[in-house]
């Protein structure tokens, strides 16, 4: 695979961030107005957090989360038996020449910042950053 002369870092790319936030919104726009031909599928609110692109546009990844977070196995079971159908209506709204093979994930980004958040607020972290901000203060 030839590499991308414009692109060499360790992360995405511009253009893979700005067509996976394409696919996030139109996946969304797709869910929210229940287009898919399945009443299991549209009867639920699903969050589409976050969509990231494989280098070559052609696989896309859509971490997804069902609103309350409840039935996360049923909704990537629900998802990956309307992927055909998801690609075809997306397809339609994208300008790619090709429509990117769609994969999905459960979004866990929810429950990692609840876990900071919480580790954030226990009593020994807390002092700890004080000790440093106090100790900082000090300093100039």
């Amino acid at each position: 695979m030839a590499k991308n002369k414009f692109h060499d870092g360790p992360g995405p790319s511009q253009r893979q961030l700005r067509v996976g936030e394409t696919i996030r919104r139109a996946l969304s726009d797709v869910l929210a107005r229940g287009d898919v031909h399945d009443t299991d599928l549209n009867r639920l609110s699903i969050t589409v957090g976050e969509v990231r692109t494989s280098p070559d546009l052609k696989i896309a990844t859509a971490y997804v989360l069902p609103l309350g977070g409840k039935g996360q196995d049923e909704v990537i079971a629900l998802l990956a038996r309307n992927k055909g159908e998801l690609r075809r209506l997306v397809a339609k709204k994208l300008t790619l020449k090709f429509a990117p093979d769609l994969r999905f994930q459960l979004d866990e980004t929810f429950d990692r910042m609840d876990e900071t958040r919480e580790m954030l607020s226990r009593a020994e972290v807390q002092r700890d950053t004080a000790d440093k901000t106090m100790g900082n203060a000090g300093e100039e």
